[in-house]
């Protein structure tokens, strides 16, 4: 990137980001920035666990739901961890919640940003069907040149931080299916003819 990046923690993020992510594209690295300046409001440090959890309006199928792997990256919820939650608004928005001490913020990426980058070469690109990964390496670059080097108020709409209490779901016991022997955590084991068996074996609906 032609970018000089100041923010340390940025500059080492947008490096793995990118490997993590697989191509060019500046909706990551604007779901790294947004989700840094979510955790700095919060005064919180990248999930090692379940202390922070991520609530992401984006959907799937949409220009832009890259997003979420840099909101993953840069907060440190995953779905691995159980942590991260997709609510398919198919929106540039997110809560991020501290756990802890059950306070939240919620950031939007900023309308006028999003109109302005629908006339970019990038997404111009993108609107016409073309893979990132297909586009010119240097559009793609100075879309996330521009993502970069934005200040935040100009990329954001920044919500006050307010009390939100988060509780996770516990699930019950495991099982084991007693058709294909594969382990069924909790609530997702289902009953047939007396059976215990998974979703796929039982046939039913998730």
């Amino acid at each position: 990137m032609s970018v000089e990046i100041q923010d340390p923690e940025l500059k080492e993020m947008l490096e793995h980001g990118l490997y993590f992510h697989g191509h060019l594209c500046p909706a990551m690295p604007l779901g790294l920035r947004a989700g840094l300046l979510a955790r700095r409001r919060l005064d919180v440090e990248r999930a090692k666990s379940k202390e922070l959890m991520l609530l992401s309006e984006t959907g799937s199928g949409h220009l832009m739901q890259c997003v979420l792997d840099g909101l993953m990256m840069s907060t440190g919820c995953t779905y691995g961890k159980g942590n991260c939650k997709k609510l398919n608004y198919n929106k540039m928005a997110f809560v991020l919640i501290n756990v802890v001490e059950s306070k939240a913020v919620r950031i939007a990426v900023k309308p006028e940003f999003i109109r302005q980058a629908l006339n970019s070469p990038f997404l111009e690109r993108r609107q016409q069907g073309i893979p990132p990964e297909m586009i010119e390496p240097e559009i793609a670059e100075a879309a996330i040149n521009r993502v970069l080097s934005l200040p935040e108020e100009d990329l954001f709409n920044i919500g006050d931080v307010y009390d939100y209490e988060y509780i996770y779901k516990q699930e019950g016991p495991l099982e084991f299916c007693e058709k294909c022997e594969e382990v069924v955590f909790g609530s997702k084991a289902r009953v047939k003819k007396g059976k215990i068996l998974c979703i796929p074996c039982s046939g039913y609906e998730g």
